[in-house]
């Protein structure tokens, strides 16, 4: 399969800027701020404390961001897609406990995608407290300021529905804009105290570490690491717009960014002793280092920025999760495609769990510098697990084993100088973000035992030695005709086998005639945008075991492809035409479908062990309570069979497997009903 291939151009520099570096490009707004928190205020810097600050922030940028994810991740691209996920779907082959970090990553990338829209909102608001007349507005509590973000948000997650193509064409002049902005007025103040230029010697950013005008010590780190937090999120948004328009777009980005840091190391330098700005409290170098009159502007374009950047986590946790259910490791949820933009999604579930969330963030922390205390712990944890996958997959698949053992080295120990840094956050709200990391991670790694279990306790039957039967069945006219076409949905890609369940539903728990009997599985490739598929008829014309292969980022609608399959093997000849008498459709050689799904249920005499017995019974209600099999197949308004079976353990192994004759393709550009 060959690689989409992406324009380049100033369009898609501002397409770039304005999908992949909302994250990054806000965390200016509280970096600072942050650093300034943790050393007890303004008052308490002095010139080698914000210059060796300052190279800590530069170098990270540089190490983490530009080095690691930049030059050295995009090379791991899955036919030009990024992520965690994408990353584990190179290396699944290897070992399989590499689910574990995956699912650990994934987990964690989430649940800081929860607090992200939350902390820069809130900034971006509270920086109208710089204006005079908002200060007296806003009064000196938060409620006000709460209430504003509040709105913001649920205005955020209110449009998600309709999709947001026509405001995504705004996303990138507004982001050029922005980073102008930032790239400029940090520039003005730079030139006007150059010392800070000293930065970019990294021997500063270690002397700051072992100097005791650093009060926070080893932690401040926790704050310098703010800086980085949407590396992760650029190297997930790949496959969005091209590792080449990356990579040319980011010089840019990068030198905006780090303009910015310094001119507000600059204004903290130079108004350090102002006994106004002591008497403030909490101060925002951001906001504070602009002009009075440039202040409203900027906090437009803040909040502008910050919406654009909670957007972008917003449909990279669509995309997230929606990859997480294709590779088995959460439950299956109803995708939604809300306009004809490519790899637009939009998932009703997540987008209403990440509203509460994010409301419940906003309402229990209240202000933005409580927030940043919780903020960034859980990204440390992502990035170490991309690291490690990142080591298998240079190490054991490009055996480049030299720069596997370096990468592994330098960034693993980067990174747990930072997690170990960010800990110290835990007790003041860290604990928030690794909770929820945790709820989404217990939830993968019973889905996925579960998954295993089932499959562990499975009997296959051969497929062959039934045929008889259900042609015995299909011609007893005594037997009321169920469905012309009756559908069952099979885990198992093993085409010479069924499920016992399967072939008992249909000859013993309710004998279920008709004209053709569809066995469907499907396999989720590595491959993103995959979509084939392969059938055995097993010398018949009324059984057909269909194996379809899609990408993990192909929707898997069961009636779209089942209508290209029918109308080739129509085509062929391998299926007769079915007598319709009655239709809306003119010359309808096709039957009705009804489609058969079991639901299993844990009996009590199951024979499993306590914990094994957990984890299924919490799968199982996890799945009643999420989401269900027949939405994410697209089957809502499809004619349904639901029964129950209970898991019965069995020693019985499963039969071998054979292959498959390739029968025919389903072309990649297959639209949806």
């Amino acid at each position: 399969m060959e690689k989409k291939k992406k324009t380049t151009g100033f369009a898609m520099f501002l397409v770039t800027i304005g999908i992949v570096y909302g994250d990054i490009g806000t965390s200016p707004l509280y970096v600072m701020k942050s650093i300034l928190e943790g050393n007890g205020g303004i008052g308490n810097t002095n010139t080698d404390f914000i210059v060796g600050s300052l190279s800590l922030v530069i170098w990270t940028i540089t190490l983490l961001t530009t080095v690691k994810y930049v030059l050295i991740a995009m090379r791991a691209d899955n036919n030009g897609e990024g992520g965690i996920f994408s990353l584990y779907s190179l290396v699944r082959k290897t070992w399989k406990w590499l689910i574990f970090p995956a699912m650990v990553g994934g987990a964690a990338l989430l649940a800081d995608g929860v607090l992200t829209p939350a902390v820069t909102v809130t900034t971006a608001i509270e920086g109208l407290r710089s204006i005079e007349v908002m200060e007296r507005f806003l009064g000196a509590g938060q409620g006000k300021v709460i209430i504003i973000t509040l709105l913001i948000i649920t205005a955020l997650f209110s449009v998600q529905r309709a999709g947001t193509s026509k405001i995504g064409r705004a996303f990138g002049p507004v982001m050029l804009i922005w980073f102008s902005f930032l790239g400029i007025t940090g520039a003005s103040r730079v030139f006007l105290h150059p010392v800070v230029l000293k930065a970019f010697n990294p021997l500063y950013a270690v002397k700051v570490l072992l100097s005791p005008y650093n009060k926070a010590g080893l932690m401040i780190l926790g704050s310098v690491f703010l800086a980085a937090t949407g590396a992760e999120a650029l190297y997930s948004d790949m496959g969005h717009v091209g590792k080449s328009n990356i990579h040319r777009s980011w010089p840019f980005v990068k030198a905006c960014l780090i303009l910015n840091y310094l001119g507000q190391g600059a204004w903290i330098l130079q108004n350090n002793g102002d006994a106004a700005l002591l008497a403030m409290g909490e101060v925002n170098p951001f906001f504070q280092m602009l002009p009075p009159a440039l202040r409203p502007v900027a906090v437009l374009l803040s909040t502008l920025a910050a919406i654009i950047a909670s957007q972008a986590l917003i449909t990279g946790s669509y995309t997230l999760v929606s990859e997480a259910i294709r590779l088995d490791l959460l439950p299956h949820l109803k995708v939604n495609y809300p306009s004809d933009t490519k790899g637009q999604l939009y998932i009703g579930t997540v987008n209403g769990l990440l509203f509460v969330g994010c409301s419940l963030v906003v309402l229990y922390f209240r202000s933005s510098a409580r927030m940043e205390a919780a903020y960034g712990l859980a990204i440390t944890v992502t990035m170490l697990m991309t690291t490690l996958l990142l080591f298998v997959y240079l190490f054991k698949i490009l055996n480049q084993k030299v720069l596997a053992v370096t990468i592994a080295l330098v960034f693993g120990a980067i990174e747990a100088v930072f997690f170990f840094s960010s800990l110290g956050k835990f007790a003041i709200g860290g604990y928030v973000t690794v909770i929820i990391a945790l709820l989404l991670f217990s939830v993968m790694v019973i889905w996925h035992r579960g998954t295993q279990l089932e499959k562990e306790h499975s009997v296959r039957l051969r497929t062959r030695d039934y045929i008889s039967n259900l042609a015995t069945l299909r011609a007893d006219k005594s037997v009321p005709l169920c469905a012309q076409n009756l559908v069952y949905v099979e885990k198992s890609t093993d085409a010479e086998t069924l499920d016992r369940d399967t072939l008992y539903s249909i000859l013993d728990k309710d004998p279920k005639r008709a004209q053709a009997y569809w066995f469907i599985s499907i396999r989720v490739l590595d491959e993103p945008r995959a979509a084939r598929y392969r059938v055995e008829t097993f010398g018949t014309d009324f059984v057909f075991r269909v194996v379809l292969e899609l990408g993990f980022r192909n929707h898997q609608r069961l009636n779209v492809y089942i209508r290209q399959i029918v109308g080739d093997l129509l085509e062929s000849g391998e299926l007769p035409p079915q007598e319709r008498k009655f239709s809306i459709y003119e010359n309808s050689n096709v039957g009705n479908f009804k489609f058969c799904f079991l639901r299993r249920s844990v009996a009590s005499d199951a024979g499993l062990t306590d914990l094994d017995r957990f984890v299924l019974t919490a799968k199982y209600s996890v799945r009643q309570l999420i989401g269900s099999r027949i939405q994410w197949y697209g089957l809502d308004t499809s004619s349904l069979i639901m029964e129950t079976v209970p898991l019965v353990v069995s020693a019985q192994p499963a039969s071998g497997q054979r292959p498959i004759r390739a029968a025919g393709g389903i072309p990649e550009t297959a639209e949806e009903e």
